[in-house]
């Protein structure tokens, strides 16, 4: 047994630590893990590391995890690993756990861990959506999002429509400094040209027909906390010089204005493009992409994190039922049509895929039938290895086909097909055109 020592060290550390020996007990916790846990310092001695954080029966090696106990002990490294851990009233908390061995003055070899949870998971309910996943991929996408949430530099989100840009950007506000200051956003192409200076900078009175009184713009009204620009690519070209202008010196006028103003923001932006391939068609500045790529971050699409499936679907239920945990559930053949999809709309088509089954089953219960998927019977391992089959195809020809396929099948509703492809309207009509399809 570790000395008094050891235990006043790890009092000292302002994170959860927890000293374990080679049988996983559990032999030191300083009063911060022990609370996280909700068990007392006494309680958990000799308990088993797994059973407290996992609410396992077995070690997280046995159950597909890189396991810190195992690296010391096994052989013989120290470790950096992401888990998902469970509160004492089963919540899950994504955390970074630091694994590294001590040596007690008994001379034995303990695991010591230190644990930087990564977010606090509140309790889902119908009117917040948060991040839901334990997938490798997933675990390292939130690890890297609060990482750059510490800096004050400008966040650039890649991703494919719909891997949810808005809640990562949200997650970073959340984590920042900023927290307590406004989280606003602006759809970059929901907005029309015509209106864009005015949205984002305010107007004075009379600066243009109709305008009767003076309005904040949505930069002015971000000052102190974030402005997420979505879809930014989608910025108007004639624009882009004058949001340049206003990140490199802060200071802005409203339209109609006279007067400098200036507003303290943290700009986080998100595209589905490759914004350098933009730059190359002139489309973008080269400049300005710059500014707002000081960080960039790549989210991972659904189909890449597949496992995380189930969890996330039961997650939307709740919210889209408002609430009632009784409401719909999935079916295990549902829940397997579902991993095999490949998902190009991601967790919009998700969302979009299961209120449509809410309609459609009963008794409460989702079968496969009921989301209508489809190419539900096509693994997603076989669908890859068609599209590598069509690799000579261009990206023009591969998305044309996409759309013409979607228009197809919803009957060549738009509206429908702009929400598969997690774009707007005016998009998708702008691509029709681009594609030259009716």
């Amino acid at each position: 047994m570790p000395s008094v020592d050891l235990q006043e060290i790890i009092e000292a550390h302002d994170q959860p630590f927890v000293v374990i020996d080679e049988e996983y007990r559990i032999v030191a916790a300083n009063r911060r893990y022990c609370d996280s846990y909700g068990v007392g310092q006494e309680a958990i001695l000799n308990q088993r590391c797994h059973e407290i954080s996992h609410h396992s029966p077995r070690p997280c090696h046995e159950n597909g995890e890189q396991c810190p106990h195992q690296s010391l002990f096994k052989d013989g490294k120290s470790t950096v690993v992401l888990h998902t851990h469970y509160h004492a009233d089963n919540q899950p908390e994504r955390t970074r756990i630091r694994g590294h061995a001590i040596r007690g003055l008994d001379g034995r070899q303990y695991l010591g861990e230190i644990l930087y949870p990564l977010e606090s998971s509140s309790e889902l309910d119908c009117k917040e959506m948060r991040m839901v996943g334990h997938s490798p991929a997933f675990l390292a996408c939130v690890d890297n999002l609060a990482r750059v949430a510490e800096s004050e530099a400008s966040i650039l989100l890649f991703g494919e429509s719909g891997v949810g840009k808005e809640l990562a950007a949200r997650f970073i506000h959340d984590r920042s400094d900023r927290s307590s200051g406004p989280f606003i956003v602006i759809n970059c192409a929901a907005v029309p040209e015509s209106m864009f200076e005015t949205e984002l900078f305010g107007h004075e009175r009379g600066a243009f027909t109709g305008s009767t009184g003076q309005k904040k713009g949505l930069y002015e009204l971000a000052d102190g906390g974030t402005l997420f620009l979505d879809e930014v690519a989608e910025i108007p070209p004639g624009l882009q010089a004058k949001l340049l202008r206003v990140l490199e010196s802060g200071e802005f006028r409203r339209v109609g204005g006279t007067q400098t103003l200036k507003a303290d923001v943290r700009l986080v932006s998100a595209t589905n493009r490759n914004l350098l391939d933009w730059v190359d068609q002139k489309l973008f500045r080269l400049d300005l992409y710059y500014r707002l790529a000081g960080i960039d971050v790549s989210l991972p699409p659904l189909r890449e994190r597949s496992e995380d499936i189930p969890a996330l679907a039961e997650a939307l239920l709740l919210r889209l039922s408002g609430g009632n945990r009784t409401s719909c559930r999935l079916d295990k053949e549902a829940i397997n049509a579902l991993k095999r999809y490949d998902f190009p709309g991601n967790v919009r088509e998700l969302r979009n895929l299961l209120q449509r089954a809410m309609v459609r089953c009963r008794d409460g219960l989702i079968r496969a039938e009921d989301l209508g998927l489809d190419m539900s019977a096509v693994p997603a391992q076989a669908k890859s290895e068609m599209s590598v089959s069509r690799s000579s195809d261009s990206l023009a020809d591969l998305e044309k086909d996409h759309i013409r396929d979607l228009l197809d099948r919803h009957g060549g509703h738009r509206r429908s097909v702009a929400d598969l492809l997690g774009v707007t309207e005016r998009t998708l009509y702008r691509k029709l055109k681009q594609h030259g399809l009716k």
